[in-house]
C-alpha cells in the first residue's frame, strides 16, 4: 500500500476554517450579491469579479481557495477563461455555475479542468456542501505532500498512510519497536495493512539489509507449511526427491513474517513454539538441528486469547508471540485518513496506467469517507483502481464507484448526475464502461477483447474512437 484533515461527517453544519477565500467570477449583480450574502453567512471571505479580465488579475494578485465561475460571460466565455485560471492555478477548485446545464458543457468543463458543474437556480445546501467537500480536498492534497516530508523525516515509512491520531500512535509504536529484537504480534481484520507494518518494522531495524520473508500460513495444509517453513532432506516424503532449505534458513539474520498465524495447527505451532525458545530446529527428516538468528512478526486478524480459551491455540506460543502488540485499527475507525488515502492510490494507479492525474468528484469523496469499508484500505484500493481505469476525464464521479459504496447503481448515478440525459446516452455511457472494463480485463489486447465480445476487430476499434476511450499501454507479466 504505498500517503489530510478532513472531518468526520462533511455536513452543512461544518464551518469553513477562518479566512477562506472564495472568489465568485460573474457578470449578473444579483448572482453576485446572492453568492456574497450565502458565502459570507456561512463563514467564507467573499470577493467578487464582473468578468474574465477583472478575475484573472484578482487570481494573479490573489491567493484563493475555491473559484465559483459563471459559464456566460462578456468577453471571454467561461469555458474560454476556464484554461487561463488552471494554468496560472492547476490547483484551484473551480465549480462552474451556468443557466444552461447541457450534457455537452458539462463534459467540456469537466475536461477543461473544473470541479462540478451548478445550475441556476441552485440548492443552497448542495452548493455549500460540494463546497465543503472541494475545499477539504484541496486542503488534503495539500497537506498529503507536507504529510509525505513530515513522516519521511520522522520515520521514513514511504509505503505507511495516515495521519489520524490512532495511526500516529501506531507510527510511534512500530519506531519505538523496530530496532529491537522482539518478537511483533500485529493484530487488526483483513485489510488493514499487516504486512506493512511488519515490512516497516524490518525496514526500520538492524536487519533491513537481511531477508524480508513473509508467508500466508493458512494458504497450505501443514505438511506443506512445515516443509516450507523448516525444509526437507531428499526422501524425507514421498515427493521429496531433493533437499530443500526452509524459509527459516532463507531469512536466517533477517526477519521471517508470519500472517494468519492462528491458521497453525498444534503440531506446526509447537516447532514454532522450540524456534522461539532454542533458535534452533530441524527439517523433515532431518537428525541435524540447524541454529537460526531470525526475528518473528506474526500478524493475525482473530482474537488469539480466544483462540487460546477455545482451546485452539497454545497458550505458550501466544505469550511468547505477545511480546509487543501493534493493534491496527479498521478505516471507519479512522476515516480522516480516507481522503488521503484516496489521493494516494489515485495518483499511483494514474501513474501505473500512463494515465494524467484524476481527482475525486464531491459526491464521490463523500461517499467514500461516509462508506464503512468492511474489506478496509484493501477495499479502497480496489475502489480507487476501479475508478481511475473506468475514467473517461480527470474527474472521477461516484458513478464509477462499486454501487455497494454508493448505494446507487451505475444507471441511477448517470441519471442523477444528468436527468436530463437521453436513452442514448445512457446506453452510450454503459457501452463505454463495459468495453473498459472487457479491455482491462484483456490486459489491453483488442484482438482478444474482440474475441471475446464474438465481434469484428474494426468493430470494436470503430466504438472506442466513437466512445473516446484511450487505450492503456499493456502491464508487464
Amino acid at each position: 500500500m504505498p500517503e489530510i484533515d478532513l472531518p468526520v461527517n462533511i455536513s452543512s453544519t461544518h464551518r469553513p476554517a477562518k479566512g477562506t477565500r472564495i472568489l465568485v467570477i460573474d457578470d449578473e449583480a444579483g448572482i453576485r450579491e446572492s453568492l456574497e450574502v450565502l458565502l459570507t453567512l456561512e463563514g467564507f471571505t467573499v470577493e467578487m469579479a464582473v468578468d474574465g479580465e477583472q478575475g484573472l488579475l484578482k487570481i494573479d494578485s490573489g491567493n484563493y481557495d475555491l473559484l465559483l465561475l459563471d459559464l456566460s460571460l462578456p468577453g471571454q466565455s467561461g469555458m474560454e477563461l476556464l484554461p487561463q485560471i488552471k494554468e496560472r492555478q492547476p490547483d484551484l477548485p473551480v465549480i462552474m455555475i451556468t443557466a444552461y446545464g447541457t450534457v455537452d458543457n458539462v463534459v467540456e468543463a469537466m475536461h477543461a479542468g473544473a470541479d462540478n458543474f451548478v445550475q441556476k437556480p441552485w440548492d443552497n445546501e448542495k452548493l455549500l456542501a460540494d463546497m465543503r467537500a472541494l475545499l477539504a480536498r484541496r486542503k488534503a492534497e495539500e497537506e498529503n505532500l507536507q504529510l509525505k516530508r513530515t513522516l519521511k523525516q520522522r520515520y521514513n515509512f514511504s509505503n505507511i498512510v495516515g495521519k489520524s491520531e490512532i495511526m500516529l500512535k501506531v507510527f510511534d509504536l512500530v519506531a519505538q519497536v523496530a530496532p529491537s529484537r522482539s518478537t511483533v504480534l500485529i493484530q487488526g481484520e483483513s485489510g488493514t495493512g499487516k504486512e506493512l507494518i511488519a515490512k516497516a518494522i524490518h525496514a526500520h531495524s538492524p536487519r533491513k539489509d537481511k531477508p524480508f520473508v513473509p508467508i500466508n500460513t493458512g494458504a497450505m495444509p501443514a505438511e506443506l507449511l512445515e516443509s516450507t517453513l523448516f525444509g526437507h532432506v531428499k526422501g524425507a516424503f514421498t515427493s521429496a526427491i531433493a533437499s530443500k532449505k526452509g524459509l527459516f534458513d532463507v531469512a536466517n539474520g533477517g526477519t521471517l513474517f508470519l500472517d494468519e498465524i492462528a491458521t497453525m495447527g498444534m503440531d506446526t505451532q509447537a516447532k514454532i513454539l522450540r524456534v522461539l525458545q532454542d533458535k534452533r530446529f530441524m527439517q523433515l527428516g532431518g537428525i541435524q538441528e540447524i541454529q537460526v538468528d531470525v526475528r518473528i512478526i506474526a500478524a493475525t486478524n482473530v482474537d488469539l486469547r480466544q483462540e487460546v480459551r477455545e482451546g485452539r491455540f497454545r497458550e505458550d506460543l501466544f505469550y511468547r508471540l505477545n511480546v509487543i502488540t501493534v493493534d491496527l485499527p479498521p478505516l471507519r475507525a479512522r476515516r480522516e485518513d480516507i481522503p488521503l488515502l484516496a489521493n494516494h492510490f489515485l495518483d499511483f494507479y494514474a501513474k501505473e496506467n500512463d494515465m494524467t492525474p484524476r481527482k475525486l468528484s464531491a459526491d464521490a469523496l463523500r461517499s467514500l469517507v461516509d462508506y464503512d469499508w468492511p474489506g478496509n484500505v484493501r477495499e479502497l484500493e480496489n475502489a480507487i483502481e476501479r475508478g481511475v481505469v473506468l475514467s473517461a476525464g480527470q474527474l472521477i464521479g461516484s458513478d464509477l464507484l462499486p454501487g455497494n459504496i454508493t448505494g446507487r447503481s451505475f444507471q441511477d448515478a448517470l441519471l442523477e448526475h444528468n436527468p436530463d440525459a437521453s436513452l442514448f446516452d445512457i446506453l452510450e455511457s454503459i457501452e463505454r464502461r463495459i468495453i473498459i472494463e472487457k479491455l482491462e480485463r484483456c490486459n489491453w489486447n483488442q484482438t482478444e477483447a474482440a474475441e471475446q465480445f464474438h465481434i469484428p476487430l474494426s468493430t470494436l476499434n470503430q466504438k472506442i474512437k466513437r466512445l473516446n476511450i484511450e487505450i492503456r499501454k499493456k502491464s508487464r507479466e
